[in-house]
């Protein structure tokens, strides 16, 4: 048995060097099809805004274009009940593939959700192209699995290289897609594993600036840098982005609420809701339509007054849920950002007239805002934090933007607010029910998993033979800096330890579950 677990242990090991081979070949195939992606999206809101332009004010062209809007509802419909797992932005789809709850078809998601979430953009909805190209670049890096023949464990390593690849590609933001797939959806750290993962987000952000060009997402003047002074402010925005990024998780999580209580509709009527609001807004408020990325622009570079700004911010509020709660194909990492730049906006305005903030630092706030609403909702602050200096271009508001965050995260979590996608990936596995949750794969098939031993947890302290493991499943290995500990008994388990867990891929979702719990539990929490 030793032997067997060594012999796994030696296969499964990822070395430095093929981590970097396979992290730059998913790389280079998601960022390429994630820039394509981009590239259509550009061209498909070039031809949304000709044909709206052409059509106002001429009641037969705002005919024909609910009529084309119409028919965009039921190709999308027909492309969810085409593929399910397209619906939303992918991510929870993706954190269920990684933990063995979920298995994707790589090549039908491949092309229903870069078909729907073209198809979702071009109509004008409030979603964001960010889920798309991450679960996009995740099916790169396992249709790169496939064919290289990898097993279980590699191939969860190639899904995460994917992942980074495609957060990357779709920001030109490299560093903040390696945090995003190991904070967000890997869940877990490994200097191997951040080699691989630097490796394919590096080579995306690579292709895309080639083809793309350079420049950064959002080109926001900012003059001047918040002094010390002002930092009672960025608390105070902290915790009101604390409050509406739980207030934003609890309206997203009551919209898709409302879609399944109209049970007296078919899936197609439903799905033509939010392309009929995009088509009133067509024509009467078209600044609303769309991923808004204008709108940050727009706020950062012209004097907005304070109605337009409250206008624009509960316009896209609502939108963005009614578009996302249907179930269409597009994210809301970017509709969100747009949805707290505003809140930083309208703070700062009212902050400015009330208690004394200098209105020079309107776009400081703005930038502030949407890492904090980031951290707030979806619960990765460092990712928000690296996100918004790679997208700004900015290196001035580093310990702003860490220190409006962390407030912003700590008062999300002190409410009991649950991150967004883990609810989301809750309510998924919820709906497709316990028998859809056994994967394709061998149920068999013995797969590796390593995880992270925090400070003070179950784990920190203690030999193996004094913990609860799950059953069905093996340590194999303790990992400890760069020495590989084969564990007995006596072994003496410290926090930052790498656990390396054997079992089987028809047990991996339960024993995940577990060892995370172990790992992260404090001991003084123990029933």
């Amino acid at each position: 048995m030793k032997k067997d677990t060594l012999e796994q242990l030696k296969r499964t090991r990822l070395n430095a060097l093929s981590l970097v081979g396979e992290g730059i070949l998913v790389g280079a195939i998601a960022g390429g099809v994630v820039t394509l992606y981009r590239l259509a999206l550009e061209h498909v809101n070039e031809i949304r805004d000709l044909i709206i332009y052409q059509a106002k004010n001429n009641l037969v062209g705002m005919i024909l274009w609910f009529v084309i809007l119409a028919v965009l509802a039921i190709l999308v419909y027909l492309l969810v009940k085409f593929e399910p797992l397209i619906s939303g932005s992918g991510i929870p789809q993706l954190e269920g593939e990684i933990v063995g709850a979920i298995e994707q078809s790589w090549w039908r998601v491949l092309f229903a959700k870069f078909t729907g979430g073209l198809l979702a953009l071009f109509g004008g909805l409030a979603l964001g192209r960010e889920g798309p190209s991450i679960q996009l670049g995740a099916m790169m890096g396992k249709a790169t699995g496939k064919i290289l023949g990898s097993g279980q464990s590699r191939q969860r390593f190639l899904l995460t290289c994917g992942a980074s690849a495609g957060l990357s590609a779709a920001f030109h933001a490299p560093l903040a897609g390696v945090l995003f797939s190991l904070e967000e959806v890997h869940k877990n750290f490994s200097v191997s594993l951040l080699i691989g993962v630097m490796s394919s987000s590096l080579t995306a952000d690579f292709l895309a600036s080639l083809l793309l060009g350079e420049n950064v997402v959002f080109q926001i003047p900012l003059t001047q840098t918040i002094s010390h002074q002002e930092y009672g402010y960025i608390v105070l925005l902290g915790i009101v982005l604390g409050l509406g990024g739980v207030f934003y998780n609890w309206f997203t999580l009551k919209m898709q609420d409302f879609y399944k209580r109209l049970t007296f509709l078919p899936g197609v009527m439903k799905m033509m809701i939010p392309f009929g609001i995009a088509g009133v807004l067509a024509f009467t408020a078209p600044e609303l339509l769309g991923s808004g990325h204008n709108l940050i622009d727009t706020l950062t570079s012209e004097k907005m007054m304070l109605g337009t700004m409250l206008f624009i911010l509960l316009g896209r509020f609502i939108f963005s849920g009614f578009s996302f709660g249907a179930g269409v194909p597009g994210g809301i990492f970017f509709p969100l950002l747009v949805i707290g730049g505003y809140i930083g906006g309208v703070f700062a305005q009212v902050a400015s007239t009330t208690i004394g903030l200098d209105s020079i630092y309107l776009n400081n706030f703005v930038v502030l805002a949407m890492a904090g609403y980031f951290a707030a909702i979806v619960r990765a602050p460092l990712t928000g934090i690296i996100l918004l200096f790679e997208m700004t271009g900015s290196l001035n508001q580093m310990l702003s933007l860490a220190v409006v965050s962390i407030v912003a995260y700590v008062v999300a979590t002190l409410l009991g607010s649950e991150p967004i996608y883990e609810s989301l990936l809750g309510r998924l596995l919820h709906k497709r029910g316990d028998k859809e949750l056994q994967p394709m794969a061998k149920p068999g098939e013995k797969i590796l998993s390593s995880y992270a031993v925090e400070a003070e947890s179950a784990l920190d302290g203690v030999t193996i033979k004094k913990i609860g493991w799950p059953e069905n499943c093996l340590v194999v290995s303790i990992q400890r800096g760069t020495n590989d500990i084969i564990p007995s008994g006596d072994t003496l388990v410290v926090v930052g330890d790498l656990v390396v867990v054997m079992m089987t891929r028809g047990e991996q979702l339960i024993v995940d579950q577990q060892m995370r719990k172990l790992c992260q539990e404090r001991k003084g929490k123990q029933k």
